[in-house]
């Protein structure tokens, strides 16, 4: 996932690990050194009183910078005046948005966070600003990349308001301003839920040791466990005791409560008055006109043949779980009701009797550091860069910083911190803060921030599999080269920017791939070949379940941003109950689902459109997964071009033809 950075906001506001047997690492990664000259650094707050002078600084700037730019002249350079102002926003408020979610002290995220709203009225004025809207109709492109950004800069004033009259106009910011304000506490609800479920020693039968036995304890000696991956996952996927499951699974499913209910039911309902504005009967009319999919009924039609591929796969997935669940209770079949905290336990236990993998065997080949490690290697092979570990402070010890570096010339890249271990008030899934973006005309180099919450003891082969997903955001923004900042990187259609991430997911089960690992960790034991291929097979099961479940949040999210007014609840509830396992009561699952509360609004089927574009463009690698002249090519024309050209365009240029749906569903047939 990659949050919104600066530039994003400014565009979206209206869209809404380590091993003590394993300590070998890779020379230039493991030394750290001092950043050099020209490596940028991570802004240094002590205190919420500096984060509360910057902000306070930064947006003075911002209008100065501002009256300044409206004030230019036919003739004058007017986008790059324009990128000007958005780089200095990025300085000053990227940091900023990043503390929000991770800084480990709480009243310094809350200044942040009260500062980030101060920013989002900002932007949220500024594309209203008749005199640069007036200015921006003005300006005459010089080249297709100035077309580009004038057109996506034109069509953001016009979303934002610009060219509403003064009454809607008044009405389109104070909407967009409550928005912000609902989003930023449903998330803070979520980063800030610190509960804990109680587990007798019993009732974690099953579950490994090291998971539970140092957590704390209540007053009656019973384990209090977090909602956090490293606790919440071992319980869902190994726990012998149902009712335990059930327990978790509940908790995880009530976070936000019924406050993010009532921000999202309020959420939904702005976002369908500010549609209206502009003359939309729905958000999703609104939002989807100036994506890759171009109209709801597109989406429709796309998940239309998504369901129909996989609803049969769905059934015998779920008829085999239901079957597993007999054998182990040793009931009739017929007598055995599937629920829905059964489905990832009896995944895995599948998993385990079908093809000997067990997710929780793989820790102990890949320990965290030397994890991070291997996606860099990967990175250096097939993308010619150098990883570089730096001694520089960010905010907070377990914080490592990286300079990436041109392999042949030793030039300075970009720089990447990476986050890896849960704590509380921290971002509790994964994502990258692209809050730095690059620019090829000011010589501007790019940071991203890569936030995950893994056990220190190891990695799954399906985590391994979200680290390299993740890992592709960071590469997206860091091996940008755009003229401007506001196009670099990730400042992608919506439905586009989740592929390049996407597309790098399945590097995890090639063997020659893996084979990369001894040379970052010497004394780490390499994975049998017959686990991995063995999990190469297991991957594929319960593919049906997931990509149903994928379809189900796509849908939900389109209908809750459709035409016809519905509670978010109720219309959960009756989506969920359509499908196979049904919906349980007394569950709330949207008041948790901030992709739908933020920028994935009306965005959600993204993720599925995202994947059919990300399997094609693995196409150009069968059998060349490591080739680096493949990898420098996709580099050059994918990653490094953002936003300065149509998806669509990126594609055919690196595919030689245009994409098409083919390698997706045959994946899905697999």
């Amino acid at each position: 996932m990659t949050p919104a950075g600066p530039t994003r906001i400014r565009r979206l506001l209206i869209a809404g690990l380590l091993s003590a047997a394993a300590t070998a690492g890779a020379a230039d990664i493991s030394q750290a050194a001092a950043p050099t000259a020209d490596e940028p650094l991570f802004p240094a707050y002590a205190s919420a009183a500096e984060v509360e002078r910057a902000c306070d600084e930064g947006l003075q700037r911002l209008r100065d910078m501002e009256a300044a730019l409206a004030r230019l002249r036919p003739g004058d350079d007017f986008l790059s005046a324009l990128d000007d102002l958005n780089v200095a926003g990025e300085d000053a408020a990227g940091p900023i948005y990043l503390l929000v979610n991770v800084h480990p002290d709480k009243g310094l995220r809350d200044a942040a966070q009260a500062c980030s709203l101060r920013w989002q009225d900002f932007w949220s004025s500024f594309n209203q600003n008749p005199t640069v809207y007036r200015q921006l109709k003005r300006v005459r492109a010089g080249d297709a990349i100035d077309a580009a950004l004038l057109r996506e800069t034109r069509e953001g004033f016009e979303d934002g308001g610009a060219a509403l009259g003064e009454r809607q106009r008044r009405r389109a910011k104070a909407i967009q301003d409550r928005i912000n304000a609902l989003r930023t506490a449903f998330d803070q609800r979520l980063r800030d839920d610190e509960r804990r479920v109680p587990f007798t020693e019993e009732e974690l039968a099953g579950v490994p040791e090291g998971v539970w036995r140092d957590a704390p304890r209540d007053e009656q000696g019973r384990v209090l466990l977090g909602l956090d991956y490293p606790s919440y996952l071992p319980v869902m996927g190994q726990a012998l005791n149902a009712a335990a499951r059930e327990r978790m699974w509940r908790a995880k499913l009530d976070e936000g409560g019924a406050a993010n209910l009532e921000a999202l039911d309020e959420i939904a309902r702005l976002r369908r008055e500010y549609a209206a504005l502009f003359g939309h009967a729905s958000y999703a009319d609104f939002a989807l006109r100036r994506r890759m999919a171009k109209n709801a009924a597109a989406v429709q039609r796309f998940l239309g043949r998504v369901q129909q591929s996989v609803a049969e796969r769905e059934r015998r997935d779920l008829e085999e779980l239901r079957q597993a669940k007999a054998r182990h209770l040793q009931q009739a079949p017929q007598a055995v009701h599937l629920e829905r905290w059964d489905v990832f336990f009896y995944t895995e236990r599948v998993r385990r009797e079908r093809y000997a993998v067990d997710q929780e065997a793989f820790r102990r080949f890949f320990p965290p550091q030397q994890s991070l490690e291997f996606v860099m290697r990967l990175s250096e092979r097939l993308f010619g860069l150098r990883f570089e570990r730096r001694d520089a402070p960010a905010w907070h010890p377990d914080v490592q910083t990286y300079a990436m570096r041109e392999q042949e010339t030793g030039r300075y890249l970009a720089t990447l911190f990476v986050d890896l271990y849960p704590r509380a008030g921290k971002y509790n899934h994964a994502a990258v803060w692209s809050f730095r973006s690059g620019a090829a005309r000011l010589h501007r180099t790019p940071q991203a921030a890569l936030v995950v919450n893994f056990d220190r003891k190891g990695l799954t082969l399906d985590e391994l599999e979200t680290l390299l997903h993740e890992f592709g955001h960071a590469l997206h923004n860091n091996l940008s080269d755009t003229r401007y900042a506001s196009q670099s990187g990730t400042s992608v259609l919506r439905d586009f920017v989740e592929a390049p991430s996407q597309m790098l997911e399945d590097w995890v089960y090639q063997p020659e791939v893996l084979a990369l690992f001894k040379e970052v960790c010497t004394n780490c034991e390499p994975v049998p070949q017959e686990m991995l291929q063995q999990a190469v097979k297991a991957k594929h099961f319960g593919k049906g379940i997931f990509t149903a479940r994928q379809h189900l949040f796509a849908s939900y999210d389109l209908a809750l941003h459709g035409r016809r007014e519905t509670d978010p609840m109720a219309l959960w509830a009756r989506m969920e109950a359509a499908t196979p396992l049904g919906h349980v009561p007394g569950t709330r699952f949207p008041a948790s689902f901030s992709h739908v509360a933020g920028g994935y609004a009306a965005g959600y089927y993204g993720y599925l459109w995202s994947e059919v574009i990300a399997r094609d463009l693995q196409t150009a690698f069968v059998g060349r997964r490591l080739d680096p002249v493949v990898g420098r090519r996709y580099r050059e024309t994918v990653l490094a071009n953002g936003g300065q050209y149509r998806p669509d365009v990126l594609i055919r240029r690196f595919l030689g033809r245009p994409s098409n749906e083919r390698a997706f569903f045959e994946y899905l047939a697999r």
